[in-house]
């Protein structure tokens, strides 16, 4: 991990996808930008690109009812840079109403019994996080409240809450997907023509517009409650 020197605070962003030219990665590093911009110092954790096996295996748990237990070196790395951070930024595609397997094997892995809960002094009290899930819903289709709600539930009080945080909240950004995709009213699912051209330029300009707006968000919402 690099050497982080910030003003703000330091701010850890994992960004969870298999492409480095995918718009999850583009929102990914914007993200960096505007967290730089703001003062923090920042460590960019590309779990594809670093190798993450989010796979849970023996070593990450010899015994699991020993809070103490020593964990694999994978682990205590991913956890010394969680325990670094003031803030947590994830950013990945949302695939099913939840996080893809390689950010949910990083919290099965990282996030584990003794480290992220189990203590009555948590070790991530203090700590902010906001969910950026990337969504091929449109922001007109009726499902995407549900989405929203759903996440909501999952990350912020499923997993941040239980693990002692002092904030989470999950920004959802649909319309990412280049050809519009619906479900009609017998659950056929339609697919809308891909724009191109000065109309592409202009749909990626308005989601980088939301995506910043999320990010400007939540840093406001940290000086409110500072």
């Amino acid at each position: 991990m690099p050497h982080l020197d910030s003003t703000a605070g330091t701010a850890l962003v994992v960004m969870a996808h298999h492409r480095a030219d995918s718009l999850t990665a583009h929102t990914a590093r914007r993200t960096v930008a505007l967290l730089e911009s703001a003062g923090y110092g920042v460590d960019l954790l590309d779990l594809h690109a670093e190798g993450f096996d989010p796979r849970m295996n023996a070593a990450d748990q010899p015994d699991w009812g020993d809070r103490d237990k020593p964990y694999s070196d994978e682990v205590r790395a991913h956890m010394r840079r969680i325990l670094a951070a003031d803030l947590v930024v994830a950013v990945f595609p949302v695939y099913w109403q939840s996080v893809p397997a390689l950010l949910k094997g990083w919290i099965d892995r990282v996030w584990n019994y003794g480290f992220a809960y189990g203590r009555s002094k948590p070790r991530l009290a203090g700590k902010r996080m906001l969910w950026l899930g990337l969504a091929g819903v449109t922001s007109d289709d009726p499902v995407t409240e549900g989405v929203r709600a759903v996440l909501e539930t999952n990350l912020s009080e499923g997993i941040a809450y239980y693990c002692g945080l002092a904030y989470s909240s999950v920004a959802l950004l649909p319309d990412a997907e280049e050809r519009p995709q619906r479900l009609d009213a017998e659950g056929n699912l339609l697919v809308g023509d891909a724009v191109a051209g000065a109309e592409r330029e202009a749909q990626y300009a308005e989601f980088d517009r939301r995506a910043t707006k999320a990010v400007e968000r939540f840093l406001a919402a940290q000086l409110v409650a500072g």
